[in-house]
């Protein structure tokens, strides 16, 4: 890329060092020939900026490297006051996660929005980049648009997909007293494009790993982690747990509430899940009302404190609905391997689930951690 770049401009002192372009100087300043082409020169340095700033943003792989790449190649341009990113991490869910920036630094801007879909409607007939007061006047709705007022956001980006608004990004006014000129705009309206596309990737490839129902990761995410966790051990000598995680008699809610009944409870529980373990944990769903969480570095007392914690508090839980519901509570098993355990994926799986059944038949709501007396015991329910 450099090379090329390098090669234009030898193209351009080439022909302006043509004799012919040098004895007709005069005419050409004067019909303005050369402030053209100096114009034409400078719509090319901007989009070979705007290339080489999307490329950097493209080169990252997870959704923060990609907005800390934003903010820098934003404030090497101009500096805006904040930039705040929204977006749905689970697109069939309104949860939406933020993050902000001031001044390159992560912040936290008490941005009071739950949901961005009573903007969605806006951003499909409006899929660019807006001022927000042209937001405001097209709403006509001050209870939507006040949070965004509230921190003085200047310019709202959409992040549309295939499935609708995945988030938004917010630009605060610019530090100094002006308002952003058409050529800042331009700028912007590129490279959001860049970045949105940047950010929906990531969405995509975290949706395909993601169970539709609960948000957490699917079965086949787990299993890949999992196999990669095991020969992690195996290298750096340490050990790592898997728990394992059974609704005690599901069946009853379903059977007697109904199954939306029992979609409420497992995707309450699934927060509950999400909310007790550490980001570089693995939550996923194993299928039905069977849940596990891989713990990376983790040992069995460790492991133990989280399986208890994730305990109490599923039975603290409250699942709201229409008539009350019996205390949901859950059964776990925990298994702890390293470099010295010599199995392999689905023995360790096969043992946090034998323990997994021990709690079932030694009363339920409890947790159990596998060792060898541990058999194959299957309890109903």
């Amino acid at each position: 890329m450099h090379d090329i770049f390098l090669e234009e401009d030898g193209n351009k002192n080439d022909f302006l060092s043509n004799s012919k372009i040098m004895e007709n100087a005069e005419l050409l300043k004067n019909i303005g020939v050369l402030d053209y082409l100096e114009s034409m020169n400078r719509v090319v340095n901007n989009y070979r900026s705007l290339l080489v700033r999307g490329l950097d943003i493209f080169n990252h792989i997870n959704i923060d490297e990609i907005m800390d790449s934003t903010v820098y190649q934003i404030s090497d341009h101009f500096l805006p006051s904040f930039l705040a990113f929204l977006w749905k991490p689970v697109q069939t869910r309104e949860d939406i996660t933020i993050k902000a920036y001031k001044n390159y630094k992560p912040v936290n801007l008490n941005l009071n929005i739950d949901s961005i879909t009573p903007l969605e409607a806006f951003f499909r007939q409006n899929p660019k980049p807006v001022k927000l007061d042209f937001l405001i006047s097209f709403l006509n709705n001050e209870e939507i648009v006040k949070p965004y007022r509230d921190i003085q956001t200047e310019i709202v980006v959409p992040i549309l997909g295939p499935f609708g608004l995945y988030g938004l990004i917010l630009i605060g006014k610019k530090n100094i007293d002006e308002e952003y000129n058409n050529d800042e705009l331009f700028f912007l309206r590129q490279l959001m494009s860049f970045v949105s596309q940047g950010i929906k990737n990531h969405l995509h490839y975290e949706h395909s790993l993601r169970d539709v129902k609960t948000g957490l990761y699917n079965h086949g995410f787990f299993l890949a982690r999992l196999t990669e966790e095991v020969s992690r051990t195996k290298r750096n000598k340490h050990c790592s747990t898997i728990v394992v995680i059974d609704v005690d008699k599901f069946k009853n809610f379903n059977d007697s509430y109904g199954h939306l009944a029992g979609d409420k409870v497992l995707e309450h529980l699934a927060q509950v899940i999400k909310k007790g373990v550490r980001n570089d944990d693995i939550p996923s769903r194993f299928g039905g009302e069977e849940f596990t969480v891989l713990l990376p570095n983790t040992d069995q007392p460790t492991a133990w404190s989280v399986a208890e914690r994730l305990r109490v508090n599923v039975a603290d839980m409250k699942v709201t609905w229409d008539v009350p519901l019996p205390q949901v509570t859950i059964s776990l098993g925990i298994y702890t391997f390293d470099q010295n355990s010599g199995v392999d994926v689905n023995t360790i799986i096969r043992r946090a689930d034998d323990a997994l059944y021990t709690s079932k038949q030694q009363g339920r709501n409890r947790c159990t951690t596998w060792n060898p007396e541990i058999t194959h015991i299957h309890p109903a329910g």
